[in-house]
Protein backbone atom coordinates (compact mmCIF):
# COMPACT_ATOMS: atom_id res chain seq x y z
CA UNK A 1 0.00 0.00 0.00
CA UNK A 2 1.26 3.83 -0.83
CA UNK A 3 0.96 6.80 1.76
CA UNK A 4 -2.12 7.85 -1.10
CA UNK A 5 -3.80 4.32 -0.43
CA UNK A 6 -3.34 4.39 3.18
CA UNK A 7 -4.60 8.14 4.05
CA UNK A 8 -7.58 9.53 4.43
CA UNK A 9 -8.42 11.98 1.46
CA UNK A 10 -8.96 15.13 4.59
CA UNK A 11 -5.63 14.41 5.82
CA UNK A 12 -4.05 13.84 2.34
CA UNK A 13 -5.19 17.82 1.24
CA UNK A 14 -4.08 19.02 5.05
CA UNK A 15 -0.64 17.49 4.45
CA UNK A 16 -0.69 18.97 0.53
CA UNK A 17 -1.69 22.46 1.78
CA UNK A 18 1.03 22.23 4.38
CA UNK A 19 4.00 21.31 2.01
CA UNK A 20 2.89 23.57 -0.84
CA UNK A 21 1.82 26.59 1.05
CA UNK A 22 -0.87 26.60 -0.83
CA UNK A 23 -4.72 25.67 0.17
CA UNK A 24 -5.72 22.57 -1.48
CA UNK A 25 -8.45 22.75 -4.21
CA UNK A 26 -12.15 21.46 -3.83
CA UNK A 27 -12.19 17.85 -4.57
CA UNK A 28 -15.95 18.17 -5.84
CA UNK A 29 -15.15 21.35 -7.89
CA UNK A 30 -11.89 19.91 -9.58
CA UNK A 31 -14.00 16.45 -10.46
CA UNK A 32 -16.86 18.40 -11.92
CA UNK A 33 -14.48 20.72 -14.24
CA UNK A 34 -12.34 18.38 -14.89
CA UNK A 35 -14.82 15.20 -16.56
CA UNK A 36 -17.55 17.65 -18.39
CA UNK A 37 -17.01 16.68 -21.72
CA UNK A 38 -17.80 18.96 -24.90
CA UNK A 39 -20.88 17.58 -27.32
CA UNK A 40 -20.80 17.28 -30.68
CA UNK A 41 -23.75 18.54 -32.26
CA UNK A 42 -25.48 18.60 -35.55
CA UNK A 43 -28.12 20.94 -36.29
CA UNK A 44 -30.49 19.99 -38.58
CA UNK A 45 -32.84 23.33 -39.89
CA UNK A 46 -33.38 25.19 -43.13
CA UNK A 47 -33.04 28.57 -41.70
CA UNK A 48 -29.46 29.75 -42.36
CA UNK A 49 -29.88 32.51 -39.80
CA UNK A 50 -30.95 29.99 -37.42
CA UNK A 51 -28.33 27.72 -38.12
CA UNK A 52 -25.71 30.58 -38.17
CA UNK A 53 -26.99 31.92 -34.35
CA UNK A 54 -26.84 28.67 -33.20
CA UNK A 55 -24.18 27.87 -33.87
CA UNK A 56 -22.30 30.86 -32.43
CA UNK A 57 -24.45 30.73 -29.12
CA UNK A 58 -23.23 26.55 -28.78
CA UNK A 59 -19.85 26.93 -29.92
CA UNK A 60 -19.27 29.93 -27.54
CA UNK A 61 -20.70 28.34 -24.62
CA UNK A 62 -18.43 24.78 -25.49
CA UNK A 63 -20.78 22.50 -27.98
CA UNK A 64 -18.76 21.79 -30.88
CA UNK A 65 -20.75 21.84 -34.02
CA UNK A 66 -19.83 19.71 -36.40
CA UNK A 67 -22.27 20.35 -39.12
CA UNK A 68 -25.16 21.65 -40.45
CA UNK A 69 -28.21 19.64 -42.26
CA UNK A 70 -31.18 21.45 -44.27
CA UNK A 71 -32.85 18.31 -45.29
CA UNK A 72 -34.07 14.99 -43.90
CA UNK A 73 -31.32 12.83 -45.94
CA UNK A 74 -28.41 14.86 -45.74
CA UNK A 75 -29.44 15.02 -41.79
CA UNK A 76 -29.10 11.03 -41.84
CA UNK A 77 -26.02 11.19 -44.47
CA UNK A 78 -23.94 13.72 -41.63
CA UNK A 79 -25.31 12.05 -38.32
CA UNK A 80 -23.94 8.27 -39.78
CA UNK A 81 -20.66 9.98 -41.13
CA UNK A 82 -20.08 12.58 -38.34
CA UNK A 83 -21.09 10.88 -35.35
CA UNK A 84 -22.81 13.43 -32.74
CA UNK A 85 -23.85 13.37 -29.82
CA UNK A 86 -27.21 14.84 -30.32
CA UNK A 87 -28.73 16.26 -32.99
CA UNK A 88 -31.14 19.29 -33.16
CA UNK A 89 -33.89 18.72 -35.26
CA UNK A 90 -36.61 21.71 -36.81
CA UNK A 91 -40.43 20.64 -36.44
CA UNK A 92 -41.19 21.97 -39.92
CA UNK A 93 -37.96 21.33 -42.20
CA UNK A 94 -39.34 22.95 -45.17
CA UNK A 95 -41.86 20.45 -46.85
CA UNK A 96 -40.55 17.74 -44.46
CA UNK A 97 -41.35 16.37 -41.18
CA UNK A 98 -38.92 17.23 -38.49
CA UNK A 99 -40.84 14.24 -36.41
CA UNK A 100 -40.37 12.19 -39.56
CA UNK A 101 -36.73 12.84 -39.33
CA UNK A 102 -36.19 12.17 -36.21
CA UNK A 103 -37.32 8.72 -36.58
CA UNK A 104 -35.23 8.15 -39.49
CA UNK A 105 -32.22 9.49 -37.41
CA UNK A 106 -33.00 6.62 -34.80
CA UNK A 107 -33.70 3.97 -37.04
CA UNK A 108 -30.98 4.88 -39.37
CA UNK A 109 -28.10 4.37 -37.10
CA UNK A 110 -26.01 0.78 -36.13
CA UNK A 111 -23.63 2.41 -33.11
CA UNK A 112 -25.90 4.16 -30.65
CA UNK A 113 -28.19 6.80 -32.24
CA UNK A 114 -27.42 10.50 -30.99
CA UNK A 115 -29.92 11.91 -29.02
CA UNK A 116 -32.23 13.72 -30.98
CA UNK A 117 -33.72 17.07 -29.85
CA UNK A 118 -36.62 18.74 -31.43
CA UNK A 119 -36.71 22.60 -31.68
CA UNK A 120 -39.30 25.04 -33.30
CA UNK A 121 -40.80 28.54 -32.95
CA UNK A 122 -43.83 27.42 -32.69
CA UNK A 123 -45.10 26.30 -28.47
CA UNK A 124 -44.24 22.97 -27.76
CA UNK A 125 -47.90 22.82 -26.62
CA UNK A 126 -48.79 22.65 -30.19
CA UNK A 127 -46.88 19.50 -30.87
CA UNK A 128 -47.20 17.63 -27.10
CA UNK A 129 -48.57 14.58 -28.36
CA UNK A 130 -46.02 13.86 -31.14
CA UNK A 131 -43.39 14.60 -29.60
CA UNK A 132 -44.22 12.16 -26.58
CA UNK A 133 -44.72 9.76 -29.43
CA UNK A 134 -41.57 10.92 -30.90
CA UNK A 135 -37.86 8.89 -30.05
CA UNK A 136 -36.37 12.28 -29.39
CA UNK A 137 -35.22 13.36 -25.72
CA UNK A 138 -37.26 16.51 -25.76
CA UNK A 139 -38.22 19.62 -27.20
CA UNK A 140 -36.89 23.48 -26.93
CA UNK A 141 -38.35 26.36 -28.22
CA UNK A 142 -35.73 28.17 -30.41
CA UNK A 143 -36.07 31.26 -28.56
CA UNK A 144 -34.42 28.88 -25.25
CA UNK A 145 -31.94 27.31 -27.30
CA UNK A 146 -28.73 27.38 -24.98
CA UNK A 147 -25.88 24.43 -23.67
CA UNK A 148 -27.53 24.36 -20.40
CA UNK A 149 -31.03 23.71 -21.76
CA UNK A 150 -29.53 21.09 -23.88
CA UNK A 151 -27.58 18.99 -20.88
CA UNK A 152 -30.22 19.95 -19.00
CA UNK A 153 -32.56 17.55 -21.74
CA UNK A 154 -29.54 15.09 -21.86
CA UNK A 155 -29.22 15.02 -18.09
CA UNK A 156 -25.30 15.58 -18.57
Amino acid sequence: MTWEQDTPLPQRLETAETFSGYPPCEPTVTLRCCFRVSLRCLIVDDNPRFTDAARSLLEEDGISVVGIATSADEAVRLANALAPDVVLVDIRLGSESGFDVARRLVDSHDAPAPAVILVSTHEEQEFSDRIAASPAAGFLAKTDLSVASIRRLLGT
